[in-house]
């Protein structure tokens, strides 16, 4: 079964009816009256969604935004779960670029906006962001980041986004980043050389051999 999908159905069921006719004004922008006017559950908002281009599995910005605007902690931790699974999924650079993001809004903090601008991301989508986001200054990098990350697509890039981090003089935060990075890529190198899959044998005859022996001292 998708697991966008699960998705979507999970945070469906757990929408209260004001919670719905809340997320049904927020799309009034995005969806038509009559449409609107159709719905009586969230699936049937997301169904509007999906066949709209306004959502899927790539692309759950404006599903993080409708839970942030109801404040429902609990389901943005279920979309967390999906993101972080779906980066599991993702190609090697995908990954790379979204653990890059997590130490970003880990630790730039109030700079988020100067480096914003370095990367292109005009003040009209900055003043956008920070009311989307008033209260959250997570969300608010994270957000920007996504903006960046939309508009420049295959040339948005770690190496591009610590080349930016040292324009901001951040370079705390851009060291930060490419530890993270040769951590990965040592992990990866390891994995495919086959370093840390010993068979069961293997596994007791090392213990036997280096590891104390039973009742011996720890």
């Amino acid at each position: 079964m998708d697991p966008f999908l699960v998705l979507l159905h999970s945070v469906s069921t757990g929408l209260s009816d004001d919670e719905l006719t809340e997320l049904k004004f927020l799309c009034r922008g995005r969806v038509g009256k009559r449409k609107l006017e159709s719905v009586r559950c969230g699936l049937d908002l997301f169904a509007v969604l999906l066949e709209q281009n306004e959502l899927d599995a790539e692309h759950t910005e404006l599903l993080r935004e409708l839970l942030v605007s109801l404040r429902r902690q609990d389901l943005l931790q279920r979309l967390d779960g999906f993101e972080a699974g779906a980066a599991g999924r993702a190609p090697p650079e995908e990954r790379d670029l979204r653990a890059a993001f997590d130490i970003v809004c880990d630790n730039v903090g109030r700079d988020w906006r100067r480096l914003a601008r370095h990367l292109k991301v005009t003040d009209a989508k900055i003043d956008a962001i920070e009311e989307k986001y008033p209260r959250n200054l997570t969300e608010q990098v994270r957000e920007s980041l996504r903006v960046w990350k939309s508009a420049e697509r295959e040339d948005a890039t770690v190496s591009h986004l610590v080349r930016a981090l040292r324009a901001c003089q951040l370079n705390l935060v851009a060291d930060l980043v490419l530890e993270d990075q040769q951590a990965r890529e040592n992990e990866s190198e390891t994995a495919s050389s086959g370093g840390g899959d010993k068979s069961p044998a293997e596994s007791l005859t090392s213990w036997d051999l280096n590891g104390p022996a039973l009742g011996g001292p720890w």
